[in-house]
């Protein structure tokens, strides 16, 4: 996919662990994996604007787009 998630390392960087952060933003543990994994199909922004103001970060620090990565591929 060429949309990289990077919330682990927000976590590392606040040293949360991913349950204090599913708890924090309101979400279940194993959707915020799903998410965190790359492996969600989509995020709604209400979900994004929670973790930015949990992890006090921009939605680009959680998510980036990688270059020559194309769906199917």
């Amino acid at each position: 996919m060429p949309i990289a998630v990077d919330i682990d390392v927000m976590l590392a960087k606040r040293k949360m662990s991913v349950g204090e952060l599913a708890e924090r933003v309101g979400i279940t543990p194993a959707n915020l994996a799903v998410l965190k994994n790359g492996r969600a199909k989509a995020v709604r922004f209400s979900t994004l604007a929670a973790l930015c103001e949990v992890l006090e970060c921009q939605p680009g620090d959680l998510l980036r787009w990688e270059a020559g990565e194309h769906p199917g591929e």
